[in-house]
């Protein structure tokens, strides 16, 4: 039987309703963790931008992978609700907390692409400001002091890209360039502490929105090429997913603290590969179509 890496270990992957986070959580399911899933589709709602996943599902499949899956509905823009969250898992869990996957979105219909920031509405902006960094920097704040309890503490800020490049739009470039740097932020403040912070990339995630976005599904996805070239290089959230566990995993981790990291990259570093059996490399493809290094 296979050795359960993480067993024992408690994890919160808020916003871990679909796409990325569900794949960390399956992932970190899959080593025996108890994986605290939090996000604000719950059974019985839908969505903002009409999904219909909920973090129900998200641990009943970390159940099935063999981790324990507990669901908590929670804003984390709401500082009084993810205090309640914080304060739960310490209860439950002798005031420990040894993983935090910082993975909070809810920025897909915020995003005005192809405009100039003044042409955008200025209200869809800051409330992707909300939704996207402070629900992070709330969610650490609560969460650190329980970090700090574990022998091997570790926090995760989820975002897109590894540097501070301009992504094609201002509101959005400016919020996930901040997860990286609030990453860097909390690691200088954690460091002391023995406490791992770190920001984390996939390539070009073929998540359940994107899939149907496109209108295929994960057995027929290579017919989007068609409609977008670069999707042959995308990758599961099972990869990004994959990046996550062996992370967490990893007893030389702390050495990694204050840096920018991504799923193509750590899978050279530790040879996982996606569920179809892939190694998937958006760095790879990146500079062969645009002559730029993400490496």
């Amino acid at each position: 039987m296979k050795e359960k890496k993480l067993k024992g270990k408690i994890a919160l992957v808020a916003g871990g309703t679909r796409g990325a986070g569900r794949g960390i959580a399956i992932s970190l399911g899959e080593e025996g963790a108890t994986v605290y899933v939090t996000g604000r589709t719950s059974n019985g709602s839908i969505s903002e931008i009409g999904r219909k996943e909920t973090i129900e599902e998200t641990a009943e499949l970390v159940n099935k992978a063999g981790g324990v899956g507990i669901p908590i509905k929670t804003d984390h823009t709401n500082k009084e609700q993810v205090k309640a969250l914080i304060d739960k898992i310490s209860s439950e869990n002798g005031g420990r907390l040894d993983i935090l996957i910082n993975d909070v979105w809810g920025g897909e219909h915020l995003s005005e692409w192809g405009k100039k920031f003044w042409e955008q509405d200025l209200g869809k902006a800051l409330k992707m400001f909300n939704n996207c960094l402070q629900s992070h920097l709330i969610t650490a704040y609560y969460s650190a002091p329980l970090l700090l309890k574990s022998d091997s503490g570790l926090l995760i800020e989820v975002t897109d890209g590894i540097d501070y490049r301009y992504r094609g739009n201002l509101p959005y470039s400016l919020v996930k360039s901040s997860v990286i740097n609030l990453a860097v932020c909390l690691s200088e403040e954690l460091k002391s502490d023995g406490v791992t912070a770190i920001s984390l990339t996939p390539g070009f995630l073929r998540s359940e929105q994107m899939l149907d976005y496109f209108g295929v599904q994960e057995s027929n996805w290579k017919d989007a090429v068609k409609k977008e070239e670069h999707f042959i290089a995308s990758e599961t959230p099972t990869f990004v997913g994959r990046a996550v566990s062996h992370l967490a995993s990893d007893p030389n981790i702390f050495q990694k603290t204050g840096k920018p990291w991504s799923s193509w990259k750590l899978s050279d570093e530790y040879g996982f590969i996606d569920s179809d059996g892939s190694r998937p490399h958006w760095g790879n493809y990146y500079k062969e179509k645009f002559g730029e290094n993400l490496n």
